[in-house]
Order: C-alpha cells, then sequence, then structure tokens
C-alpha cells in the first residue's frame, strides 16, 4: 500500500457503514468482497485505528467510525460540488450554488431572487432542494448546501444568519366555511376545531410559536394532520379534515377552494431568513447575498 488515504478507501468506508453489511457493500460498489475487506484494512491501518466491529452475525461501527462517516460525507460532498463547478466553469460558467429552502420561501422570496441571479449574474447555475429547517441547518454545516433559506428569525453559532422578511400569521378554512375575515373577532371561537399544523419537523422554533399563540388565547388545539408541505395542509383543508394556521405569504400560488384570515391581533410574527455558513463566504455566496433586500 501507499500509506495514503484516497477518495476510494472513503467511498468504500461509506458504502459499507451504510449497509452495514459486506456482502451487500460490494455488491453496490461492483467489487468483490475479499477486495472490499482489503480495502478497509488498509483504512484502517493507515488511521490506525478499528472503524468496525465485525462478527459473525453483525457489524457495526465503532466510535471512530462514526466520526468518520460524518466527515467523510462532508469530504465528499465537497468533491462532488467541487466537480460539478469545475465543469460549469471550463464551459465557461461561473460556477453552481446548492440552495436549501423551506417551501414557504418558494411563494415569497425565491423566485425573485432567481431572477434578479439569472439578471445580474447569468454564468452562475443553481440547484434547489426543498429541505426542513433541521435538515438545511445540518446541510449547511457540513457543507452539503451553499444556502439555505429557513423560517426562524436566528440561526446557531457557526451559521450566518440574515432576515430577509417578516410574515403575519393566518388562520386557513374551507371557502365554504361560514367565518370570513369580516366576521372574525378572535382565535377562541375555533377551540372545538380540528387543527393541521406544519410539523416540529418542519422547524421546531416554528412549531413552538404556532402553539404558544393558542396558549395564548385560553385553549389547546385538537390537532388532526400534521405535514412538512404547504400544499397538503391545503388539500387536507379543502376536503374539510381541518383549519390550519400558517404564514400569511403561503396565501399566494395556490388555486385552491381555501380562504384566509389574517391574525392581526395576535402578537406572534415569523421571519424568513438567509443562511450560509460563516467562513465561507465564496465569490458566488457573496453575490447571492448582495441580491438580498432587507425587509423588516
Amino acid at each position: 500500500m501507499s500509506n495514503q488515504i484516497e477518495f476510494r478507501h472513503l467511498r468504500y468506508f461509506q458504502v459499507v457503514a451504510e449497509e452495514l453489511h459486506f456482502r451487500k457493500a460490494s455488491e453496490r460498489l461492483f467489487i468483490t468482497q475479499p477486495g472490499l475487506s482489503r480495502q478497509i484494512k488498509q483504512l484502517e491501518e493507515e488511521l490506525g485505528v478499528r472503524l468496525f466491529i465485525r462478527s459473525k452475525r453483525q457489524v457495526e461501527l465503532t466510535e471512530a467510525g462514526k466520526y468518520l462517516y460524518d466527515e467523510s460525507s462532508n469530504l465528499l460532498s465537497q468533491l462532488e460540488a467541487v466537480k460539478r463547478s469545475i465543469r460549469l466553469i471550463d464551459k465557461g460558467e461561473e460556477g453552481e450554488l446548492n440552495i436549501g429552502f423551506v417551501g414557504s420561501a418558494m411563494q415569497q422570496a425565491i423566485p425573485d431572487l432567481l431572477l434578479k441571479l439569472k439578471n445580474q449574474f447569468p454564468k452562475i447555475h443553481t440547484s434547489l432542494h426543498e429541505m426542513s429547517n433541521k435538515d438545511q441547518l445540518f446541510a449547511i454545516a457540513h457543507n452539503q448546501l451553499d444556502i439555505g433559506f429557513i423560517r426562524a428569525k436566528d440561526a446557531p453559532e457557526g451559521i450566518a444568519c440574515r432576515q430577509i422578511f417578516k410574515d403575519n400569521f393566518s388562520l386557513v378554512l374551507p371557502k365554504n366555511h361560514p367565518a370570513n375575515q369580516a366576521s372574525f373577532t378572535d382565535l377562541s371561537n375555533f377551540a372545538q376545531e380540528n387543527f393541521i399544523l406544519f410539523s416540529s419537523d418542519y422547524s421546531r422554533t416554528y412549531y413552538n410559536k404556532v402553539m404558544s399563540i393558542f396558549d395564548d388565547h385560553g385553549f389547546s388545539p385538537k390537532i388532526s394532520h400534521r405535514s412538512v408541505h404547504a400544499n397538503t395542509i391545503f388539500r387536507l383543508v379543502e376536503n374539510g379534515l381541518g383549519i390550519a394556521i400558517v404564514p400569511t405569504s403561503l396565501k399566494d400560488g395556490f388555486d385552491l377552494d381555501i380562504k384566509f384570515i389574517e391574525l392581526t391581533n395576535v402578537k406572534q410574527t415569523t421571519y424568513l431568513s438567509l443562511i450560509w455558513k460563516e467562513g465561507k463566504e465564496n465569490r458566488l455566496i457573496k453575490k447571492f447575498v448582495s441580491l438580498l433586500l432587507v425587509s423588516d
């Protein structure tokens, strides 16, 4: 062995870590099982640690193996991103931005920003990925995304955050529901309704904020369904399976038999923010951030 760790070692290691089965991993990689075992042994010898605990019945990752799996995922994701950008640059383009977003960002912020990007920096390509807050924060921290749009006011340490939009909440009802904006007086009048809410997987902070609206009005909602997708929530409301509370900006872009009552008398608001990894302000990210107009 050349006493060097090569990217192939990390790829082989990743597949074994995912399968926790050498035969299945070798089939995925189209190499022989003994050949795969040799590659993993070489990697362990080079690192001077055991990465797997192997027995006749099972394969498990050691603590060192778990750490390497996370870090190698980052490295291989970065390598793939670099390869895509190199191919684009070779064709005279500037590179690619990987952008994560929650669904509501597509209604309010992303289309305008992508148009501005296309007009001002036409040689920058984008790849869009709809993801929850939690998944975006993980992907940003692990270099799997360049930029994210999350439904939150702030971000954890190490993640740069720029607030771009502040939003009120609205009640969503079937179009044939007797209540409307003119007759609405107080949310407590809906205490006996079934509610359809964004799941806490969408954003724990956002979910807690919505629940605090109910607390302020003196009741706990009867939650019939949860989802991370606005369209699913709206379809359930349309079919009379409950009512919902969502950011007001989501009222545009859906042609469904539903109506919105803006909750102008509640103190809670929600924010849409742009995030990126601190210290990773490369030229493409800087150009994208320069397009932003902060809205209070």
